[in-house]
């Protein structure tokens, strides 16, 4: 019995003996081992042998990169306002024996030197600068940090302002200065947009402008050229017409009697209007009434006999010409039409140009009837 218990007891020791003999070291870790209070080595990762009872692993260092955030801390600028800066710092161990011997606590040490190097850096910006130098800030935090951290085995990768709260009274008048900055802005947007519409609406009233007056012009233009072609259409139709007229008289010789009755149908258009109450009758009238009712009394201009022909000229019926069977006229019908207007053409050109007979003397020049008066 008692050399069981012996047995255990070995056994026991045994294993606290191999306990305290092998020590486990994870990875990105790092064991400083002591000897009687004074440094012997540094384990690395894996497994380590140290002698048991003598060697004792004190610490065990962090190599990975850490990030630590610091509370809100409060900072005067240079215009004399106090801004909560939070900051974050990105750091690793590089040196574990400097870690461990060098500072008691090296986040706490961070800690603090983060907080006066702000101080001092911000202390020389206004608040302004402060808000909008945030680059500068870390860069200048970051190298100081790093120079001083540098003893401690400590590597400073990178430093961060995490926030900067202004008091609530610069809060309300940064907002106000904002909005106002922003209404300002709108109100300018708004008068250039309302100028280049203005501008635009002139532009284009004025090419509207511009193309309605070339419009008119070459409208006026236009009617102006329409009005004299068809002025000048009117007046060479009107000349064509006299002159048909005047020649057709000539050609046809009137008489005393035809002339007067012409005279005589004209007057009646004198009375015409509802507004002629009193009309003067022409003192040729009784002349005309005395030509027309006797060849005894003559016009003056007018001769009592004419040499024209007397022939009436027949220009053929006046009916329409009768359809037959699917719409076109006959062939008798058609014949005879052709032969009427055959005849009535030569008719036409012998009354126009009468045919004098052989060896006949023109009348004389006192023989010669006298030129109608001008009117």
């Amino acid at each position: 019995m008692v050399a069981l218990i012996l047995l255990g007891l070995l056994f026991l020791f045994v294993i606290v003996l191999l306990a305290k003999t092998v020590r486990i070291v994870p990875q990105a870790r790092a064991g400083v081992v002591e000897r009687f209070g004074k440094y012997k080595e540094t384990l690395s990762a894996g497994l380590n042998v140290v002698v048991p009872f003598i060697d004792k692993v004190r610490y065990l260092i962090d190599l990975r990169e850490q990030v630590v955030s610091f509370p809100p801390q409060p900072v005067i600028t240079q215009d004399n306002l106090v801004v909560s800066i939070d900051t974050v710092i990105y750091f690793q161990v590089t040196d574990p024996i400097a870690a461990t011997y060098e500072i008691a606590n090296y986040i706490q040490a961070v800690e603090q030197l983060t907080m006066t190097t702000l101080r001092n850096i911000v202390g020389g910006m206004d608040l302004e600068a402060t808000l909008t130098s945030r680059d500068e800030i870390n860069t200048r935090l970051r190298g100081v940090l790093d120079e001083a951290t540098g003893k401690w085995g400590i590597r400073v990768n990178r430093v961060e302002l995490k926030g900067i709260d202004p008091p609530p009274s610069i809060k309300d008048s940064m907002e106000k200065q904002m909005r106002a900055d922003r209404d300002k802005r709108a109100q300018i947007l708004t008068a250039e947009g309302g100028r280049q519409a203005a501008i635009l609406t002139a532009e284009g009233e004025k090419q509207a402008s511009i193309l309605s007056a070339e419009g008119d012009r070459e409208s006026l233009i236009l009617r102006a050229q329409a009005d004299r072609e068809s002025s000048i259409l009117r007046a060479q139709g009107e000349g064509q017409a006299i002159q048909t007229v005047f020649q057709a008289i000539h050609d046809g010789n009137p008489d005393q009697s035809l002339l007067a009755y012409q005279y005589l149908t004209m007057m009646p258009k004198l009375a015409e209007g509802s507004s002629n109450k009193l009309w003067i009758v022409p003192s040729e009238i009784g002349k005309a009434l005395e030509g027309l009712g006797s060849t005894m009394t003559e016009m003056a201009g007018i001769p009592r006999e004419t040499e024209g022909p007397r022939t009436r000229v027949d220009m053929g019926s006046t009916e329409p010409a009768q359809l037959a069977g699917s719409g076109a006229l006959a062939e008798s019908e058609r014949g005879r039409t052709s032969k009427a207007v055959e005849d009535a053409i030569a008719e036409a050109k012998a009354a126009a140009n009468p045919t004098k007979p052989t060896g006949a003397v023109p009348p004389a020049a006192d023989d010669a009837p006298p030129p109608p008066p001008v009117s």
